[in-house]
């Protein structure tokens, strides 16, 4: 084939310069690549990967002369592909489970979600005989693989923010022999074509969170966590310390969880609504609709919203939820990335030590080292155990308060530990210390004993967390003597602020309690 050059749409969209860079680059494949060439261009999300292959499908029907498929993985997403190609003057046909194919001779352009079409296929009621490109939206689902079979002579263009597979045993360099990486979130940022992102991370213990076949977390061990009392009092803290009043997009893993966030944000008087798969299609546009006009809205779902869906308004994104999948990652925080208006930037608030695991939304990866090598990449992320291991506890901003007249409120355990243990001291001599840094705490926030034992109460969130690090310092971590210990460690800080309060307070204010 020869190079030809082709003029701009005549559609009022205007491309962007590395928008055009991409269209240049892959047009060369199409000129030089076998005619079966399986070619993956990776773009962040938001950086308008719809928008070129909708341009390419534009420029490859008017070079080639052949026709083309787009394939999405959701209904919603093939709607949205099929409205963007015809403003690219792309006359196309849905291949939805009730479209009627008779025509097919008429349209040379195809949009289909790809369970669909692999019924038709097998069916042998879509003809694909003339077909030369095949591109496949959001390629890292693979679920497109199985059709793949059916192309072998066309040339196949899979899109994706995220070139790293969805199921770690079909790796994507086994299903594209090249990957092109398209312009970076941080050049997108500097560019002003993405906003930056404020980033806020709260701690979270995750050991009770197990993993599932598709090796993320199952949602019934998230929601067992996430539904709790204390986390959900966590979440609406969070929210309040970091991004009150801004319009949120919450992520949960599980219905269930999403349900009980509404209901605490809903206590608390905030304006929210929740939203998941059950939904009909006249209660999703009725309440996206309530998003999109009310300031400081918030929505709380599960998955849904990670993909087909373009609010530009949002201000703050919420993971309330962990996930060991880097595309989920850059999804779920790429839903508050567009520009709009006056906002160059947004927030994010995680509570599943995501930033830990995969690092800053934006962070310099080797997308090509990912591509050809994906076990390097994921076997360095670190475990749940290893980041947990470097959390500093920090009480939470309410509690927090009532201690305000203390300054040294750090204990390091494991490090107390290691210096007791070298010291020749016994193991015991540690949980004796961290009593008395407690009590100390107590002591210098309260007028009588009464008053340091109220406080000592609502220092057990600290308490489990010093005790689950002393646990693993001594490599006895049965679930039994783990509760026993912290019982244990309760009544001996209770004991010691009755036994010792007076002398304390003394030595600590310089004169005695008041009777």
């Amino acid at each position: 084939m020869t190079e030809t050059k082709i003029s701009e749409a005549n559609t009022g969209k205007e491309l962007y310069g590395y928008q055009k860079d991409a269209l240049e680059e892959i047009f060369k494949r199409f000129e030089t690549a076998p005619e079966d060439y399986h070619l993956l261009y990776q773009l962040p999300t938001g950086g308008g990967k719809t928008v070129i292959f909708s341009e390419i499908t534009r420029r490859y029907l008017k070079t080639f002369k052949k026709k083309v498929l787009v394939l999405t993985h959701r209904i919603e997403l093939s709607k949205q592909t099929s409205k963007m190609l015809k403003e690219f003057g792309v006359t196309n046909k849905t291949v939805n489970s009730t479209a009627k194919l008779d025509d097919q001779h008429e349209f040379d352009c195809f949009v289909a979600m790809v369970e669909t079409l692999n019924n038709r296929l097998n069916d042998d009621k879509f003809d694909i005989s003339d077909i030369g490109l095949v591109i496949v939206d959001e390629a890292h689902y693979n679920s497109f693989t199985k059709i793949f079979k059916f192309f072998n002579k066309s040339f196949i263009l899979g899109v994706t923010a995220t070139p790293l597979s969805s199921n770690i045993k079909l790796p994507m360099y086994e299903n594209y022999q090249e990957l092109v990486v398209g312009e970076s979130i941080k050049d997108l940022i500097s560019n002003d074509y993405l906003a930056s992102a404020n980033m806020y991370s709260y701690n979270v213990g995750l050991t009770s969170l197990e993993v599932g076949a598709n090796g993320d977390y199952t949602v019934k061990s998230s929601e067992d966590l996430y539904m709790n009392v204390d986390m959900l009092s966590k979440l609406v803290s969070a929210y309040e310390e970091t991004i009150k009043g801004k319009k949120t997009l919450i992520f949960n893993n599980g219905i269930n969880t999403s349900i009980q966030v509404f209901y605490a944000f809903k206590k608390a008087g905030y304006p929210i609504a929740h939203l998941d798969n059950t939904n009909t299609k006249k209660e999703r546009e009725l309440i996206l609709k309530w998003f999109h006009k009310t300031p400081g809205a918030i929505i709380t779902s599960v998955s849904i919203l990670t993909t087909g869906f373009d609010e530009p308004s949002i201000e703050a994104i919420v993971l309330n939820r962990a996930t060991k999948s880097l595309t989920l990652y850059y999804q779920m925080i790429g839903r508050g990335s567009r520009i709009y208006g006056d906002k160059k930037e947004f927030d994010v608030l995680d509570l599943g030590n995501n930033f830990y695991r995969f690092g800053p939304w934006g962070a310099d990866l080797d997308w090509q080292k990912m591509f050809r090598a994906p076990d390097y990449y994921l076997n360095a992320i670190l475990s749940d155990e290893e980041i947990e291991s470097n959390f500093k506890y920090e009480l939470p901003a309410d509690i927090k308060k009532e201690f305000a007249n203390s300054k040294d409120m750090y204990f390091d355990m494991k490090q107390v530990y290691i210096d007791t243990i070298r010291a020749g001291e016994s193991s015991k001599r540690v949980l004796e210390k961290s009593i008395v840094h407690h009590a100390k705490m107590c002591i210098e926030n309260s007028e009588d004993v009464f008053d340091a034992l109220i406080l000592a109460k609502k220092l057990g969130e600290e308490i489990d967390d010093r005790i689950n690090r002393y646990a693993k310092c001594i490599s006895k971590s049965t679930h039994n003597f783990v509760t026993w210990l912290k019982d244990d460690y309760r009544k001996k800080l209770n004991a010691y602020l009755r036994a010792n309060f007076d002398e304390d307070f003394e030595k600590i204010h310089g004169y005695p309690p008041e009777d």
